[in-house]
C-alpha cells in the first residue's frame, strides 16, 4: 500500500509511531471504506482537546491495554477522525495539525483553510 497524498498534494508523511497511530496502526493517517470515522487528520494533542474529546464520549487519555492503546497526553500526535477535529474546531478547541501528515480525504470534512490556520510550523 502506498502512503497516498496529504492535503497539500504531496506524498503523505508519517504522523507518529510512538504511540503507533493510524487506522492501520502503521503511523500514517490513511483510511479505507471500513474506517467510518475517517482517521485522517494528524493532530498534536493538547490537554484542552483531550478533555473536550472525553466530554464528548471519546476518552483518548485512559490506557486501554486490551486494545494495545497506551492513552494519549498533551504533545502526542494522533490520527483523529476528521469529523471530531471539525467538531472541536467549531467549539474553539481544535488541536494543531501536521499538514504533511494529514490525508487528503480529510478535506471532505474540513476545509484546507481551517487546517492551515491550525497548522504546526514545519
Amino acid at each position: 500500500m502506498g502512503q497516498g497524498q496529504n492535503v497539500l498534494g504531496q506524498d503523505l508523511e508519517v504522523c507518529c509511531c510512538a504511540p503507533m497511530t493510524g487506522w492501520y496502526r502503521n503511523g500514517f493517517c490513511q483510511t479505507d471504506v471500513q474506517d467510518r470515522g475517517s482517521h485522517t487528520v494528524c493532530a498534536e494533542m493538547t490537554e484542552e482537546f483531550l478533555l473536550f474529546s472525553r466530554d464528548r464520549g471519546n476518552d483518548l487519555m485512559t490506557p486501554r491495554p486490551e486494545f494495545n492503546f497506551p492513552g494519549l497526553k498533551a504533545g502526542d500526535r494522533w490520527c483523529l477522525c476528521a469529523s471530531r477535529w471539525q467538531e472541536a474546531f467549531e467549539a474553539g478547541m481544535a488541536p494543531p495539525v501536521v499538514l504533511q501528515s494529514t490525508e487528503k480525504s480529510a478535506l471532505r470534512y474540513v476545509s484546507l483553510a481551517d487546517l492551515q490556520a491550525h497548522a504546526l510550523p514545519v
